[in-house]
């Protein structure tokens, strides 16, 4: 029997190796970070971009099937009404609200998104997605939605490192598209399940 000193919060457990004496400590309570939640390789964070409504969503658990393939946006005349992306073979769920009209794009085999430029207010007006296949997708407000002279901001969200894209979107929704964050990481060369999608579909 190894003998012990203990605490309120912690136990030291003495044993003995080779000679030495080896003190582990083990606390009560900790937890350890799966891997899972560890921060993408080359990773960045561009956002929150918009006004403080709406629900918070996240497709952290969707890049996780590879990566975009194709986007849904929904949008009227004023804002970004809603969204859903395409990870590899899988959608995302829907998040906004059912006004204005849906667009779908799909992206080549070897597309990434870049850079996405737009402008806000309470919530998003306008969004434009470049790709490194120098291919741009404008949605919403193409000059900006204007109430009593006021225009809101713009933003330009790019990844910090230069080989990375984007992999996934985080950010709030109710009826429209309240705010959005845009999470960059390491370019993944699609597979064959991934392409088949753009191929079949994309055309």
């Amino acid at each position: 029997m190894f003998p012990k000193l203990c605490f309120p919060q912690a136990c030291f457990i003495l044993l003995r190796m080779s000679g030495f004496t080896l003190l582990t400590l083990l606390f009560v309570g900790s937890t350890i970070t799966s891997a899972s939640n560890l921060p993408l390789p080359d990773s960045s964070y561009s956002g929150e971009f918009g006004g403080n409504g709406g629900k918070h969503f996240s497709h952290f658990k969707n890049h996780m099937e590879g990566p975009i393939t194709a986007l849904r946006v929904r949008a009227n005349q004023y804002y970004i009404v809603g969204l859903q992306f395409s990870y590899c073979r899988l959608w995302s769920e829907y998040v906004g609200g059912t006004d204005g009209e849906m667009q779908e794009i799909f992206l080549y085999d070897d597309e990434d998104i870049i850079q996405i430029t737009g402008k806000y207010d309470s919530y998003i007006q306008n969004l434009v997605f470049l790709t490194n296949k120098q291919r741009s997708f404008v949605f919403g407000a193409s000059s900006g939605y204007t109430y009593h002279g006021y225009r809101g901001f713009t933003f330009n969200a790019v990844p910090l490192y230069r080989s990375a894209v984007l992999r996934y979107v985080s950010g709030r929704s109710a009826s429209y598209i309240d705010a959005l964050g845009f999470h960059w990481g390491k370019q993944l060369k699609k597979s064959k399940k991934c392409r088949r999608l753009t191929v079949d579909q994309g055309k």
